[in-house]
């Protein structure tokens, strides 16, 4: 999952955020694990006509079923939603087999 917010967030609320998202996703037992990284800016990036993110989260989950199945966890619309209220953000997926 690649997050960009709108605006940039100070770093106490960037990390509540990718907090909360791994705290929902971990406790609807249908993922694996979580693991989140804050996106390193590289002088220069802000001029290219792209989705710069803020960070991004990978989901380990069992499979493709698995997956479809958590994108309805409980509890991740009202996190998304209470986050999205405050500081709107995108959000651009790569769902993908492990990687080497």
């Amino acid at each position: 999952m690649i997050v960009s917010f709108d605006q940039p967030l100070p770093d106490t609320a960037l990390d509540q955020y990718l907090a909360d998202i791994k705290r929902v996703m971990l406790d609807s037992g249908l993922v694996e694990s979580a693991v989140a990284s804050r996106h390193l800016p590289v002088p220069g990036e802000e001029a290219i006509p792209a989705l710069v993110a803020s960070a991004i989260v990978r989901f380990t989950v069992a499979d493709t079923d698995t997956l479809a199945k958590a994108f309805t966890a409980p509890g991740l619309h009202e996190v998304i939603q209470g986050w999205q209220a405050r500081h709107p953000y995108k959000v651009a997926w790569a769902n993908h087999e492990v990687l080497a």
